[in-house]
């Protein structure tokens, strides 16, 4: 990392099962997202080693995919810590909506927590004796907050944006507008004086600007051609089913992928290929780029 960060302030960066984890200390400890469900044991490791003997204050959560908050109910019986949401997820939340929630659409594991307060845009919040402001970052999830520290010109962009793109534009797989919002968080970004991003996968970088030019020409790439988007985010739930269970019969691929509403119904809005043809295909465009390695007739992650 070119740049250093405040002594307050830690990052754990994970694989791209997990998301990354941003502790702070100071005046009161806190940890931005927890990462995924199946990985919360050693998020619970790395913050435990950190804080030593001192509790953990405050969970925030950027936005409420599995990768994002799926440590969240580990930390809170272990340390009884606050937990804040976004505002707009609250309700989901409070009801245990796995549906609302997206957990069920993609096939992916969380368990229940609960929640304490919720943060809003452009709601301030102290992490690390630091003063943030939340940023509302719609595109790749309607409801994902970004938080900026204008005194250390800080970004934890989550989702919104890596330095080689950002994550998958969600809603228009459901038919819903995404390719615009995420637009608009860019452009956002782009306003704002920052010196560290720290992403929610992958390392922290300092060259804004070329990952603005990256993340605006991948997305004039998608929105020309919405099947673009469907194909990579079919791609990329496959990919994450993958890592988490590291190897897959690839005759049971197409049963898992047909098991994902998401799935089905990006097939169905826009590519309408049998589930066997759609199987095949995802696997194959894993392995031509180094993602997965058939060994007879098992899928196996790489990379």
């Amino acid at each position: 990392m070119a740049e250093p960060l405040p002594p307050t302030m830690r990052v754990f960066e994970r694989g791209w099962l997990s998301s990354n984890n941003i502790l702070f200390t100071g005046a009161q400890t806190a940890l931005v997202d927890s990462g995924y469900l199946t990985h919360a044991p050693q998020t619970l490791a790395l913050v435990e080693q950190v804080l030593q003997q001192r509790p953990l204050e405050l969970l925030v959560n950027t936005h409420l995919h599995s990768d994002h908050c799926g440590g969240n109910a580990l930390l809170q019986q272990r340390y009884h810590c606050r937990t804040v949401i976004p505002a707009s997820e609250a309700d989901k939340v409070r009801d245990w909506d796995e549906a609302a929630l997206s957990f069920m659409a993609t096939g992916q594991q969380c368990a229940r927590f609960s929640f304490d307060a919720t943060l809003a845009p452009d709601q301030p919040i102290r992490l690390g004796d630091m003063d943030w402001l939340a940023l509302g970052a719609p595109g790749h999830d309607p409801h994902s907050l970004i938080l900026y520290c204008p005194a250390e010109r800080i970004l934890i962009s989550a989702d919104a944006l890596w330095e080689n793109g950002f994550g998958v534009i969600f809603p228009e797989l459901d038919g819903e507008s995404g390719f615009s919002e995420a637009r608009a968080t860019l452009e956002l970004i782009a306003t704002l004086d920052v010196r560290l991003v720290i992403p929610g996968h992958g390392t922290p970088f300092t060259d804004i600007g070329k990952a603005l030019r990256t993340a605006f020409s991948r997305l004039d790439y998608l929105a020309a051609d919405p099947v673009r988007n469907a194909q990579n985010a079919i791609k990329v739930l496959l990919k994450f089913l993958l890592l988490e269970r590291q190897k897959l019969a690839v005759d049971q691929i197409p049963v898992l992928l047909g098991a994902m509403p998401l799935v089905r119904e990006s097939n169905r809005r826009f590519l309408q290929l049998p589930i066997e043809e759609l199987a095949q295909w995802a696997t194959t465009q894993l392995v031509r780029v180094g993602a997965a390695e058939i060994r007879g007739a098992i899928l196996v992650n790489q990379g």
